[in-house]
């Protein structure tokens, strides 16, 4: 690992490091231990040019417990700050006397040296800081669970062996995937012999060799669901002895998979990582994984970096969802973070999902990864039928279906498939009426407070702004002076009122905002959701109506296309397959979106979309990164970065108020809310990075990557150490350029 020296500054002491102050040296150097006396500690601190190694000496006294990978304070500007033991090693870096260890906070290797080569390479990828990474990587410290483990992990321990429920002499890499064992419980499902080459790769799993794929799934519902496909995946890595990272989005995912990863292996082997549990919940599955207890470790974003033994598979879930973004500095993607992880590691990758993403498939064109896709023929037998009900034929017998929400086909499709069973209406929005405008001259209607977006959310309740949640019963249009509003977008609670009217005597159920429905029965019913809340119905849906869906693709974003269509084959696989007379009807004007649906073609969607990007130099044919600061240090900042032309510079331009303000409330909702007397304050100054009034976008190649983040990590790290001038935010490659 490279790191910045601040010049005349030694380890272990700040006497000339600006803004810390003087700290005295001891007098007469501590009895050191014997045998490797140097600690290097990588200090918790953001800073950008403190993300280094510092030397300190080891107390004999401290020999036996101070390891590598262990929680230890020291002492930093005159101050105790926490940090991780990376290393012992035998000769320090400076001729200074070193400062002791303060503490060894606890014995457990907390820190394993594969999880500290991967944050420091997610690090550099994302020009972040090392201890950035590891505030996701290892959860904070529960002493009473620590009790329960009472031996540290040692480093170079052998890896936990297979399953008592497996035995490695019965595994023949010849016979049939769907004939080999399992580690334990319920056979494989069999969803990998809907693909062409997809027992190959379990073959190659249980083989215990690291094939990479992207698997574009058809199991929305059933005993060949998605998850059950991953826990095909994650027993055949199983059977070989060798343990699965499987990251999902959302609890919702995490629940599926969780129980079809318990039933195939047994509770005793699987391990849940989730900030949602809570502290001591997600500390002990954490210590059960780093100790061996479980190999096979499943949750969100944090179980990326979960120190299961003897890697062999990582898997990915649903990767175009944007949960899958770190909230936090430095904003990485969960995607970046597991391939990084399957080269270090020498393991499997398998990215799932319904559609695919652009990134997705130039993984797959460059070689990387091989596409797991099932031929056309089980595309027919497993898919409802999908009708456009914007398109030439329907138009000519329904010519005002461009202009209805819930065209005709759309109401002869609901009609029909509630006589077999529950019937899915995806919404674009949550709420009543969340999108208002002036009755007279269509002009938006804005808060006069903080202009935000009004919003109704009921049928008899005023407008309120959807930013600052004023209410506004008197608005009057700045355009023309008209007082009355209308709803420009109908959400799922007033969409869900209306169809009840609709259809008298049938329930009606609505899963979206925080009401989400996981299941329902397969009996008639009219099912009201918005995108990622549609629950499961376990026969499959009779019918699936995608409304607005010029909503979903007019939205200003380089993704909306890509989105729309991965919200679209998310909830039309919900619905049955066309031989049991499933069906699916989309509205939506673009016939270039609607036609990859129609055609259930999500390879060529992205394929498509990525031989677009690639001639108009956008990501992710390219990395990018945005700077964010004012204008002034935004021109500091570059005129010290000599890129020898490997960047387009696009910019400095403003930042528009209201793409501001949308960050400053995501930024507060990724604090978290707040208790005591601060609630309502506004969200830690680490949370609102980068709000400034300028940005600059910066795009440069693969090739180029390495070189081009090095610098700009060196840039930042320096310009932190002088303290000269405004701060500059950087973000690479985040979901959408702004």
């Amino acid at each position: 690992m490279t790191h910045t020296r601040v010049p005349d500054t030694t380890d272990g002491q700040l006497s000339l490091l600006h803004g810390f102050g003087a700290a005295r040296l001891p007098q007469t150097d501590p009895e050191r231990a014997s045998s490797l006396p140097i600690a290097r500690v990588i200090l918790d601190a953001q800073l950008p040019h403190l993300d280094r190694y510092f030397d300190y000496a080891v107390p004999a006294a401290m020999d036996a417990e101070a390891q590598p990978g262990v929680r230890v304070k020291v002492r930093f500007a005159g101050r105790e700050h926490a940090g991780f033991l990376a290393e012992r090693v035998q000769e320090a870096s400076t001729t200074a006397t070193l400062l002791p260890l303060a503490k060894v906070v606890s014995p457990q290797q907390v820190l394993t040296p594969e999880i500290l080569a991967l944050a420091t390479a997610v690090a550099a990828r994302s020009v972040g800081t090392v201890s950035d990474v590891l505030r996701s990587a290892v959860p904070p410290r529960m002493a009473r669970v620590e009790d329960e483990f009472d031996a540290p992990r040692a480093t170079g321990e052998p890896t936990a062996p297979p399953s008592e429920d497996t035995d490695p002499e019965a595994f023949d890499p010849e016979a049939p995937a769907d004939m080999l064992p399992v580690a334990a419980g319920q056979p494989a499902s069999g969803g990998f012999r809907r693909y062409p080459n997809g027992r190959a790769f379990l073959q190659h799993l249980r083989a215990g060799e690291s094939p990479r794929a992207v698997l574009t799934s058809l199991g929305g519902y059933g005993a060949t669901a998605w998850h059950e496909e991953i826990a095909d995946a994650v027993a055949a890595a199983a059977s070989a002895g060798r343990g699965a990272v499987v990251v999902v989005p959302d609890q919702r995912d995490l629940a599926r998979v969780e129980a079809a990863l318990m039933a195939r292996l047994g509770a005793s082997g699987v391990a849940r990582l989730t900030g949602e549990d809570g502290a001591t919940p997600r500390y002990r599955n954490f210590m059960r994984i780093l100790h061996g207890a479980a190999t096979v470790a499943v949750g969100t974003r944090s179980a990326a970096y979960a120190p299961v033994r003897n890697l062999g598979l990582v898997c990915l879930w649903d990767d175009g969802d944007d949960q899958h973004v770190e909230q936090r500095a430095p904003y990485q993607h969960i995607r970046d973070v597991l391939l990084l992880r399957a080269e270090q590691a020498g393991a499997a990758m398998l990215l799932s999902s319904f559609g695919r993403t652009t990134e997705a498939q130039r993984l797959v064109d460059i070689g990387w990864a091989h596409a797991i896709q099932a031929d056309r023929t089980e595309v027919r037998r497993s898919t409802p039928r999908v009708l456009h009900a914007a398109d030439a034929y329907q138009m000519e017998r329904d010519p005002l279906a461009a202009q209805a929400r819930i065209p005709h086909a759309a109401w002869a499709a609901a009609q029909a498939g509630l006589k077999d069973g529950p019937v899915l209406l995806q919404v674009a929005r949550t709420g009543f009426s969340p999108a208002l405008a002036c009755d007279r001259c269509r002009h938006a209607a804005r808060c006069g407070v903080c202009a935000g977006p009004l919003a109704q959310p009921g049928r008899n309740a005023p407008p309120a702004c959807r930013w600052c949640g004023r209410p506004d019963s008197h608005w009057t249009c700045p355009e023309c002076g008209g007082t009355r509003i209308r709803a420009t977008v109908a959400g799922a609670t007033r969409t869900a009122e209306e169809l009840g009217r609709a259809f008298p005597g049938v329930p009606v159920i609505s899963s979206a905002g925080e009401h989400i429905v996981d299941d329902v029965r397969d009996a008639p019913a009219v099912v009201v959701a918005t995108p990622g809340a549609e629950p499961v119905a376990a026969g499959g849906y009779a019918a699936v109506i995608l409304l607005d869906g010029n909503a979903l693709l007019s939205r200003e974003s380089l993704r909306a296309g890509e989105d729309a269509l991965r919200r679209w084959f998310s909830a039309a696989i919900l619905a049955r397959p066309s031989t049991a007379g499933g069906t699916v009807v989309i509205t939506g004007d673009d016939d270039v979106a609607v036609g990859h649906l129609v055609r259930w073609d999500p390879a060529g969607a992205a394929s498509r979309e990525l031989a677009e990007r690639h001639e108009l130099g956008l990501p992710p044919a390219v990395r990018y990164a945005v700077l964010t600061g004012t204008r002034e240090a935004l021109t500091h900042f570059l005129d010290g970065l000599d890129t020898e032309g490997a960047v387009r510079v696009v910019g400095p331009a403003a930042v528009p108020p209201d793409i501001r303000r949308e960050a400053v409330l995501a930024a507060r909702a990724a604090a978290g809310p707040k208790r005591g007397p601060d609630r309502g304050s506004p969200p830690p100054a680490d949370a609102l990075a980068g709000q400034g009034s300028h940005r600059v976008l910066l795009f440069f190649s693969y090739r180029a990557a390495a070189g081009v983040t090095k610098l700009l990590r060196a840039r930042r790290a320096a310009l932190s150490a002088r303290r000269t001038g405004e701060p500059v935010h950087i973000r690479l490659d985040a979901l959408d350029v702004l």
